[in-house]
């Protein structure tokens, strides 16, 4: 049993990892449930956040957690999934026949690369506002609360504030390959994606 999992008791608290980019907002932290041999719920993992800069340290992501579908949480095969999915290294923004849970930090101005992924995604805006921009031109204003389906579309985030960051939770989910019209719309991560694996999850 690794020192990030528990058959009962107490939670462990993990060790962060990296260094929060954003100094305006909160220091997330991630509880895991489970149980206990009885059947009991308990508190299984207590994770604070671990975050991978990008782009010059303008933008950052949280990991949050990663399944494959339908998720197998017996003997906490599902934990196990999750860690070696991110020690591996090869996590691109959506999985293959699974789903992804991540936070993403915006610094103040900053505007991401507009990409696609083959996914079903929920992005929820947490802290501050976020634009978002789509590839017919248009950009729409998010405030803290609200959500964008994402439905396999090129599209891109900007953090309007000068002075704030901005927070987004998204989930990301695998789907079936988009084709509109006898073409087909795959995984598109745009320009500044270096050090970004592909998800897999569009490939022949």
């Amino acid at each position: 049993m690794s020192s990030s999992q528990q058959s009962g008791g107490a939670a462990k608290p993990q060790p962060e990892q990296s260094a929060q980019l954003s100094p305006d907002l909160p220091s997330p932290t991630t509880y895991l449930t489970g149980h206990d041999e009885s059947g009991t719920a308990i508190v299984h993992t207590v994770r604070p956040a671990s975050w991978k800069p990008f782009e010059g340290g303008v933008m950052a992501f949280n990991q949050i957690y990663t399944t494959q579908f339908p998720p197998d949480l017996n003997d906490n095969a599902d934990i196990q999934y999750h860690d070696d999915k991110i020690t591996s290294g090869k996590l691109g923004l959506a999985s293959k026949n699974g789903t992804v849970c991540r936070m993403v930090d915006f610094g103040p101005q900053y505007v991401c690369m507009m990409h696609r992924t083959q996914s079903l995604d929920f992005g929820i805006v947490v802290e501050g506002e976020v634009e978002m921009q789509l590839d017919d031109g248009s950009s729409t204003l998010m405030k803290r609360g609200d959500i964008a389906v994402q439905r396999a579309t090129m599209h891109a985030w900007r953090n309007p504030s000068a002075t704030n960051w901005a927070r987004m939770v998204f989930v990301l989910q695998d789907t079936k390959p988009l084709i509109i019209n006898g073409k087909r719309y795959g995984e598109d991560y745009g320009k500044g994606t270096e050090g970004l694996p592909p998800s897999g999850n569009d490939d022949d």
